[in-house]
């Protein structure tokens, strides 16, 4: 019987749990595969495919906002990327493949691995289809997997995973794309499935050929005046801090210029006006830059 991929959480959760693959599946055939994929990962972080940083246009970032965009496409300063993050980078990458093992053992298939998809001159890499629904595979932080879990992502998305995914199912001709997710605190997954016909929310019937027009035109013109995200009061203390979509974002400097850092016990806040000053140590940069 072919499967579902509404029903592929059920069928991981019970595969883990009996530690038997699905009858169709050649195990040793699968490991080896995900062996592979890992080496593949691996030359790519460290091989002759190191990283690059260019301003291409990518259809994994369209869904980012537009003074993004602009500064990204226009080569503004940014912040250099720790190198903790790349670690995070990494083991994100790492359990994407491995979910995607564990799809395969659970006997969903897996089709159109890393392929090339263009809309309107712009280029990307699908993650691939599940059981024929386009599908990005996702590793996020306990709030990030929320979204995923209860639909609401369709609403807040500082990422833009909504306008990417629209963009692999338009280059596909699909209507079926979704997210297979998971919570990197506890293992937990989730997939979440949009029909991009048949619904009734404007963000999802947005044509993405127009969005991918728009932006190109955006960045060769002036920066846009408006911020990505106004920023938003920090409890009651007065100070307002940068919200979440603007606190990730490698040009934060460069649109608050007076922006401060404050290092708590759970991470940075970034205020951009401080009225009181909090009782934790700032994040200061000397001379040298350090």
């Amino acid at each position: 019987m072919k499967k579902r991929v509404e029903d592929l959480v059920s069928d991981i959760y019970a595969m883990m749990e009996s530690k038997d693959a699905d009858p169709s599946v050649n195990v040793e055939e699968e490991i080896n595969r995900f062996g592979e994929g890992l080496k593949d990962l691996m030359r790519k972080e460290f091989g002759a495919e190191k990283r690059e940083d260019n301003r291409l246009l990518r259809l994994s970032n369209i869904g980012r906002t537009d003074r993004y965009l602009w500064n990204h496409y226009n080569g503004t300063d940014k912040e250099e990327i720790e190198p903790q993050t790349y670690v995070k980078f990494m083991y994100g990458h790492v359990i994407e493949e491995m979910l995607l093992f564990l799809t395969r053992m659970a006997g969903h298939t897996v089709t159109d691995e890393q392929k090339v998809c263009k809309v309107n001159g712009i280029v990307g890499h699908m993650d691939c289809s599940i059981d024929g629904v386009v599908t990005d595979v996702k590793s996020a932080s306990s709030f990030g997997f929320k979204k995923f879990k209860n639909g609401s992502l369709v609403h807040d998305d500082p990422f833009g995973y909504i306008d990417q995914i629209k963009a692999y199912a338009h280059a596909c001709g699909k209507t079926e794309a979704g997210w297979l997710a998971m919570d990197k605190a506890n293992g937990h997954l989730t997939f979440l499935k949009y029909d991009l016909v048949n619904n009734v929310t404007p963000k999802l019937q947005e044509p993405i050929t127009d969005r991918v027009d728009q932006i190109k035109a955006l960045v060769l013109g002036p920066e846009p005046t408006e911020y990505c995200y106004e920023p938003v009061p920090d409890g009651k203390s007065g100070n307002m801090k940068l919200a979440i979509g603007c606190s990730y974002c490698q040009f934060k400097d460069h649109c608050y210029p007076e922006l401060r850092t404050f290092l708590y016990s759970y991470g940075p806040k970034y205020l951009c006006k401080v009225v009181n000053e909090p009782r934790v140590r700032e994040f200061v940069l000397d001379e040298t830059g350090f």
